[in-house]
Order: structure tokens, then sequence, then C-alpha cells
């Protein structure tokens, strides 16, 4: 007995049951995203009344390094935002990819490594992804390369502020998983306003714009 829904189409549209069952499903999935960024946010809601970046040597140091700094927030939630736009499962290269390349980012700046224009980079990606989101590229690959090289950026900022007291795999687990709470934020967004080309553009825009304030210095 078949208990898939009917996907037969009529002039290369899905029946309006089928339309249901897809649109129930992608809000499921939206909420789901949203809880879970979130819940990230609950947690470090005490640690926001102060200023700068976590100091602390624990694993909640690193969870809330991404979640304290404006230019990190916007570029995660960007990345999210942008890898919704893509149809799974390749949409979630886009975060993988970030997440693996700010590891990359995040050791080099744990053993010293110069990195030039890190600050600049990391301003630069929430710029470049919000035009990217406006402009609804239609490349996986290309988009997956952009977000790893700007990744760079940011893991190399979390890794060189990291606490000299700090366990580096524990601080480093704990950024990983605040800046995936963060990609699930903008995934859940973006699956709710991925078929509203006003809206995905006004986002895109509102996110390039975050981004050039940062350049500017005004933000």
């Amino acid at each position: 007995m078949n208990h898939l829904p009917d996907t037969k189409a009529v002039s290369g549209d899905l029946l309006p049951k089928d339309h249901e069952w897809h649109e129930n499903r992608l809000k499921r999935y939206s909420r789901a995203a949203l809880t879970a960024g979130g819940l990230g946010l609950v947690i470090v809601s005490p640690a926001l009344a102060h200023t700068g970046h976590a100091t602390g040597s624990s694993f909640m140091s690193g969870f809330q390094h991404p979640l304290l700094g404006a230019d990190h927030v916007a570029a995660m939630v960007a990345v999210g935002l942008w890898s919704a736009l893509f149809s799974r499962p390749a949409s979630w290269a886009l975060p993988v990819a970030f997440l693996l390349a700010m590891i990359l980012g995040g050791v080099l700046g744990t053993m010293g490594m110069p990195l030039p224009g890190v600050e600049t980079g990391i301003a630069a990606s929430a710029l470049i992804i919000g035009f990217a989101i406006v402009l609804r590229s239609p490349s996986v690959v290309m988009a997956t390369s952009v977000v790893a090289f700007f990744a760079i950026f940011h893991g190399h900022a979390h890794g060189a502020e990291m606490p000299g007291t700090a366990n580096p795999l524990i601080y480093a687990a704990g950024f990983v998983l605040g800046t995936g709470l963060l990609h699930l934020s903008g995934v859940g967004i973006g699956s709710l306003i991925r078929s509203n080309l006003l809206a995905t553009r006004t986002a895109g825009t509102a996110v390039a714009l975050t981004g050039a304030g940062f350049l500017a210095g005004v933000l």
C-alpha cells in the first residue's frame, strides 16, 4: 500500500493535495530550524549584556564567540539563508563547507599563523553573500566555494581570540556548535521566504547593506 502523497503532475504543477503536503513539510522544517537556532540565542542571552567577546576558557566561551559578534552573526545567518535557496540535499553543502573551512581557519588562528585582512574578510563576507542572495545564484559549486573562502577568515578570528587557558578542542567544539545554530536560523528564515522573490531580495539586500556598514566602519 502506497503511503506517499500522490505526485502526479498536471501541466507540470503539483496537484493541490500535493502542494499542500509540501507546504506543510516545509513549514515544519522551517520551524525546526528556527527553534534550534533560537535555542542557542536563549542559552547565551545572559552574556549579551556584556560588551566584547567571551573571555572564559570553557566550552561556553567558544560557543558564545560567534554569537557575540554582529559581523559573525550576519554572515552566519546569511550562509543559512543562501543555502535554503537551493534544493536539498545540495543545500547542506554550504553550511558543511563553511564549518569545515572554519575549523581550518581556527587551527591557523590558534597556531598564531598570520592571515592578512581577517576583519575585512569577515565584513566582506556579509556583503558578498548578501548580493548572492539577491541574485539567487544557481550554482551550488560557486556558492560552496564562496562560503568556504570566507569561513577561513571567521575561523581564524575565533582561533586567534581563544583564551590562553582554554582547551583548543573544547573551545573549537563550542564555536562550531554556535555557528551551526546560526546557520540553522538562516535556513529556517530562508525556507520560509524562498518562494517569495521580493522577500528574498529584501533579506539579501539587508545583509549586503550590513556588510557594507561593517566595511565602512559605521557598524
